[in-house]
C-alpha cells in the first residue's frame, strides 16, 4: 500500500500574504503532520526562508530567474529529495509571485512521482489590489486565479463592503467554480480554511479547467514543436506568453549597511515614485538596525510594513518590479 503524500500549492501575486497563510495554517491546522514546504524564489536573494525557519519547517529554496523553466530540472529534484528524505505526510509548495499557478501544476503532475497527490491549488489574492493587478500584470495574475480551487483573499478587513463585492465580482468572472475565501484571517481559524481549500469538487474543476485548456491549446498549435525540456506549455515567443524574467526584474543584494527605521520607512515610500524607480511590485528584507536590534521590511504599492526582529548572517534585500531603475534603487538604499 503506498502511503500518499499530498501536496498543496500556495500561488499569489507578489505581496498578497501567501507565507503568512502558510504560517498560519503551519500553527493551527498542520499540527502534528510532518510538512516540508518548498519555495521558488524570484530574484537572487531568498528572504522567506528565515522567517518559516522558525516554525521548524524544512526549507528548500531554489532561486533562479526563470520561474518556470527552472522547475523542470531543480524542481522535480527538489520534490523527488524531499520525497525520499523527508517521507513527509504533506509538501507545501511556495511558488514566487509571478510564478503562473498552470506552470506548477503540471510541473508536479509531469513528475509521475506514485506517492504524489495533487491535494489543493490556492491563490492568495491582494483585496485591495486585485483590479491594477489584472490590469497590469494580467498574464500572470490572472492565470493564478483562473487555475486555483481555493482563492482567499487577504486585507479584506480594510475595504468597504462595496469594494469587496466588486473583488469578488470580477475574480468570479475568472474562476466560478473555486472556493471563496472573503472572511478576515484573523476572525477564522486554520482548520476553517484548510477545510475549504480540500474541497475536492473544486480541485477536480480546477484539473479540469487546466486540461481543457491543454486541448484547446493543441488544437489552435497543433503545427507547433515545444522544446521538450520547458514544462510551460507555450512556446517563448509567442504573443501573450511571457516568462516571468521578460516581464519581471529583480535585484538582489546582500548588504551589511545600518539602517534606522525611519531611515528604512523614508526609502519605502519612495518607492512609490515609479518615473524614478520603474514600477515597484514587492521589497522585503531582513537588515541591521542603527541601534543594534535588526529591521525586517515588507512593501507593496501603497503600504510598507517596517519592523524589528530575528538577526541573519548578513543584511539582505529584494526589490522585485518591472521596468526597475537598477541603479537609482541601488542608491537609494546606499548600495
Amino acid at each position: 500500500m503506498i502511503r500518499m503524500i499530498k501536496v498543496d500549492i500556495f500561488s499569489g501575486f507578489l505581496g498578497a500574504g501567501k507565507t503568512t497563510l502558510i504560517k498560519k495554517l503551519i500553527e493551527e491546522a498542520y499540527k502534528g503532520e510532518k510538512v516540508v514546504l518548498i519555495e521558488n524564489e524570484f530574484g537572487e536573494i531568498g528572504i522567506d526562508g528565515g522567517f518559516l525557519k522558525d516554525s521548524g519547517i524544512e526549507i528548500n529554496e531554489m532561486n533562479s530567474g526563470c520561474i518556470c523553466c527552472s522547475l523542470v530540472g531543480d524542481f522535480g529534484k527538489a520534490l523527488r529529495q524531499v520525497v525520499e528524505q523527508f517521507k513527509p505526510e504533506r509538501i507545501l509548495i511556495e511558488p514566487s509571485g509571478v510564478g503562473k499557478l498552470s506552470d506548477i501544476i503540471e510541473a508536479v503532475e509531469n513528475l509521475h512521482i506514485d506517492e504524489v497527490k495533487l491535494n489543493g491549488f490556492t491563490t492568495v489574492v491582494d483585496a485591495g489590489k486585485a483590479k491594477i493587478y489584472m490590469k497590469n500584470f494580467g498574464e500572470f495574475f490572472n492565470n493564478q486565479v483562473e487555475h486555483a480551487s481555493s482563492i482567499i483573499l487577504s486585507h479584506t478587513s480594510k475595504l468597504t463592503e462595496e469594494k469587496l463585492q466588486q473583488v469578488t465580482e470580477l475574480l468570479r468572472e475568472h474562476n466560478p467554480h473555486a472556493v471563496l475565501i472573503t472572511t478576515d484571517w484573523d476572525k477564522l481559524d486554520g482548520k476553517q480554511i484548510l477545510a475549504a481549500m480540500e474541497k475536492k469538487d473544486t480541485i477536480e474543476a480546477a484539473l479540469h479547467h487546466l486540461e481543457e485548456e491543454h486541448l484547446e491549446h493543441a488544437h489552435d498549435h497543433h503545427e507547433h514543436h515545444h522544446d521538450e525540456h520547458c514544462c510551460c506549455g507555450h512556446d517563448h515567443d509567442h504573443d501573450g506568453h511571457h516568462h516571468a524574467d521578460e516581464v519581471f526584474d529583480s535585484i538582489g543584494e546582500e548588504t551589511t549597511k545600518k539602517y534606522s527605521a525611519q531611515e528604512m520607512e523614508d526609502i519605502l515610500k519612495c518607492l512609490e515614485d515609479q518615473k524614478t524607480y520603474g514600477f515597484v511590485l514587492r521589497a522585503k528584507g531582513i537588515v541591521e538596525g542603527a541601534s543594534g536590534e535588526w529591521i525586517h521590511f515588507d512593501y507593496v504599492p501603497g503600504e510598507a510594513d517596517v519592523r524589528t526582529g530575528s538577526a541573519e548572517v548578513t543584511g539582505r534585500i529584494c526589490v522585485i518590479g518591472s521596468e526597475l531603475n537598477y541603479q537609482a534603487i541601488k542608491e537609494l538604499f546606499g548600495l
